[in-house]
């Protein structure tokens, strides 16, 4: 169940980096309020995970999920670039998230 809570607290992750992006520097309210509450979420949820699974993993895969969400929005929401040498990169995001949970007991 930890694991699932970590993956979730990297997609809230995502979401209060997107968050950032239309809060315009904190000067339009909702987007403001969206992004403050998804970035309570995803350290709460991380906190959650990380009772039970080590700290060092519990952080790289939060941050690695949400970096690699964080660029597909990226992509999706504001036309950024999605060229072989940045999707090989985020696929390199993936296979080291995939490493650390395999290579952690539980």
């Amino acid at each position: 169940m930890a694991w699932i809570i970590l993956v979730i607290a990297g997609l809230f992750e995502a979401g209060w980096v997107i968050g950032l992006k239309y809060t315009e520097g904190f000067t339009r309210l909702w987007p403001t309020v969206w992004t403050v509450l998804t970035m309570i979420i995803s350290l709460w949820l991380l906190g959650i995970a990380m009772k039970s699974l080590p700290v060092g993993t519990a952080y790289a895969i939060w941050v690695g999920v949400g970096a690699v969400g964080t660029v597909a929005l990226g992509i999706v929401l504001f036309g950024e670039p999605a060229g072989a040498v940045r999707l090989i990169s985020v696929a390199l995001i993936i296979v080291g998230i995939v490493g650390l949970k395999l290579a952690t007991p539980g």
